[in-house]
């Protein structure tokens, strides 16, 4: 029983943490066309926010994930899909620390990523839900 809070868990904090990864791009593609002043600072700060509260969902996804595995069958562990799903939540981790030094470079005037380009980041994510969530439910191998 206790497994299946912990998955339970897992899924909410997930559901948290990309409803920042599919967000924070989207307000850099905003961003773009605000160069200083109350706008600036309005965009700045719910961006940081907006990190926060994504890191938050982030560090869920991968307390809870972890304890889900540990608590769970042992099969697991052993499943070439767990691995290739915890390769893509990695590279997510790496994209998430990425978001960071957009937050940075904004806040600090040094932004020089057009919206297009944000546009087309924020597919990223998008990619690769798809792919863990077909890893999960398919399990292909």
């Amino acid at each position: 029983m206790l497994w299946l809070w912990l998955k339970a868990f897992h899924i909410f904090f997930v559901i948290a943490w990309f409803a920042g990864l599919f967000y924070l791009p989207r307000l850099f593609v905003y961003h773009v066309d605000v160069h200083g002043g109350a706008e600036h600072e309005r965009f700045c700060t719910m961006e940081r926010r907006l990190y926060v509260m994504t890191t938050i969902g982030m560090l869920g996804t991968w307390a809870f994930g972890i304890a889900t595995l540990l608590s769970g069958p042992d099969i697991y562990m052993k499943s070439g899909w767990l691995h290739a799903k915890l390769l893509l939540v990695l590279i997510l981790s790496g994209y998430h620390g990425w978001l960071k030094t957009r937050v940075r470079a904004f806040a600090q005037h040094r932004n020089t990523k057009s919206a297009k380009f944000y546009r087309l980041m924020n597919e990223v994510p998008t990619l690769l839900l798809l792919a863990i969530v077909l890893l999960v439910v398919l399990k292909p191998f």
